[in-house]
């Protein structure tokens, strides 16, 4: 589990397409600092388990789902993401839950600049669009954000400075695709009314 609470920015070192499956490795200074084999790191929101590390790198197993499901099969030598350790039971949980299992991908429509933060819309899969509601949460390439706005085929967020510098959606541009985690406990309580 995770918190949406982005550690560092991290640099993609290499993504090795093998079949159907990939070798990622990452550059990440903070979150190899303790790293071992079969620790949990979110890579832009995808919780991937670390097979091997060597210095400030760390090398992950990324199967067809996440694949076929992340944005992650498009990056490339020298791209920025962000990452965060999974959580300790024994820290603050700062963000919100976060599970590290996308939901789907967005693509960022427009960036509005403020004075002193920016106003982010993206678009909502027809699929998600239940999940997602104003002031909820959601986690945008695993940074844990509030939905400021919401209609049927897209949302808002707002972005402070500090989320502007610490992570990746500080440099982002329209057209770019994002990783889309809505709040599980959304899924959770439609599948317990269903049942009902």
């Amino acid at each position: 589990m995770f918190t949406g609470i982005i550690e560092e920015m991290g640099e993609i070192v290499a993504l090795d397409t093998r079949g159907d499956s990939a070798v990622l490795s990452v550059r990440g200074p903070i979150v190899t600092s303790d790293a071992r084999h079969g620790d949990s790191i979110a890579v832009n929101g995808v919780c991937l388990t670390v097979v091997g590390h060597d210095g400030d790198v760390f090398t992950v197993d990324v199967m067809k789902e996440s694949l076929d499901r992340t944005s992650l099969g498009g990056l490339e030598k020298g791209d920025v993401v962000n990452l965060e350790r999974a959580v300790r039971a024994d820290q603050r949980l700062g963000g919100h839950i976060v599970q590290g299992h996308v939901d789907g991908t967005a693509v960022l429509l427009s960036r509005e600049p403020g004075e002193a933060w920016d106003n982010l819309r993206f678009s909502l899969p027809p699929e998600l669009a239940r999940y997602v509601a104003e002031k909820g949460s959601i986690a945008i390439d695993g940074i844990s954000l509030t939905v400021t706005t919401v209609d049927a085929d897209s949302f808002g967020v707002s972005l402070i400075p500090t989320t502007l510098r610490l992570t990746n959606l500080g440099g982002r541009a329209a057209g770019e695709r994002v990783n889309l985690e809505v709040d599980v406990i959304a899924k959770y309580v439609e599948r317990l009314v269903a049942a009902r």
